[in-house]
């Protein structure tokens, strides 16, 4: 089924349920399938509306006759709506409350795969409600930790990569106690660390890219008595996710990863063995890498992306210069 629908789709569909050539199954079903191509690529919240229209009006034909079904269609509106741009939690929480009404259902009559998505996308919707104090990280947790035990590397390594993606993030998003705050942060190094024992570039490189990357990203923030060795750890991350990752075919990803590469050269000392000297070298291929990433980011219109590389760009060019000044008042040394 093609996903370019449009509103007289929906329009045609409500009017076909009255046909009495389907049964009530058969239209039920027909209208969820009919929702979910609005779910796969939405290109407006118009298409995400009209997904919760036509999996309403599906929930109510199922009554109390079709469980399954009517599960089915909470779990869509949830999706949806956890989908729709908003600023507050108001469309969150209601996905909440689907997700977790469809739950008992899908788990007395459905496939373990199925209530595992469901709890991967709850825990999803949970982790996003923690910055509204609306739920706590260990929820969501262990709502991935449960997934975990359905999806495994072997047999989904898709939902397994995101699976620790999540978890690593969400330890990375505690903010409880400096000491707490250590421990989380290694344990996100660690969950990356897991997930890439099993996760190859050979065989899914799109997962490996994206585990690559946040790893850097975890190590560069990592706090520890070796800085130094972290930044490294982290140069080496992106570049293994740069493998993957390019400007033909993963523009904004490859600008993410050059930008996320670009902050770990800038704070690299430029001599190991004298670490208060400058770091010259590494602030010229990080401006290069910058530049690159404002220029992708531009041109596909991502316009947050490129004021905040814009603002880096401009701290380090004024810091290249800050040390080129320094170099050159250096006297020169020479043989006699």
């Amino acid at each position: 089924m093609t996903t370019n629908l449009t509103d007289s789709t929906v329009s045609a569909a409500l009017l076909a349920i009255a046909s009495e050539s389907a049964t009530t199954q058969e239209k039920i079903e027909m209208l969820i399938e009919l929702a979910d191509g609005f779910l796969q690529k939405p290109k407006s919240s118009q298409d995400l509306q009209n997904a919760i229209e036509l999996y309403d009006k599906a929930s109510e034909i199922c009554a109390e006759d079709y469980p399954l079904l009517k599960a089915r269609t909470k779990v869509g509106i949830a999706t949806a709506l956890k989908t729709i741009p908003d600023t507050d939690a108001e469309f969150l929480l209601k996905a909440r409350n689907y997700y977790e009404e469809a739950l008992p259902i899908l788990q007395e009559l459905s496939s373990p795969e199925e209530v595992a998505g469901t709890q991967m996308n709850l825990g999803l919707v949970l982790q996003s409600l923690v910055p509204f104090n609306l739920a706590s990280v260990r929820e969501s947790i262990q709502l991935y930790q449960k997934a975990l035990r359905v999806f495994n590397a072997h047999k989904y390594p898709q939902e397994y990569a995101i699976l620790h993606n999540n978890i690593a993030i969400a330890y990375l998003s505690v903010s409880s106690g400096i000491e707490q705050k250590y421990l989380y942060e290694g344990l996100a190094v660690q969950t990356f660390e897991d997930a890439l024992k099993h996760i190859n570039f050979a065989e899914h490189p799109r997962e490996y890219a994206m585990l690559q990357n946040n790893l850097g990203n975890a190590l560069q923030y990592l706090q520890s008595s070796h800085p130094v060795d972290n930044i490294l750890r982290a140069i080496s991350a992106y570049d293994e996710a740069l493998k993957v990752r390019n400007s033909n075919n993963t523009p904004l990803e490859y600008a993410n990863t050059i930008s996320n590469k670009a902050n770990a050269l800038f704070n690299l000392p430029g001599n190991l063995e004298e670490i208060e000297q400058g770091n010259i070298n590494n602030l010229l291929q990080a401006r290069d890498y910058y530049q690159e990433a404002l220029n992708i980011f531009t041109q596909h219109q991502q316009v947050e992306q490129a004021t905040l590389v814009a603002e880096v760009l401009q701290d380090i060019t004024l810091e290249i210069e800050n040390q080129e000044r320094l170099y050159d008042s250096f006297p020169s040394i020479t043989n006699n």
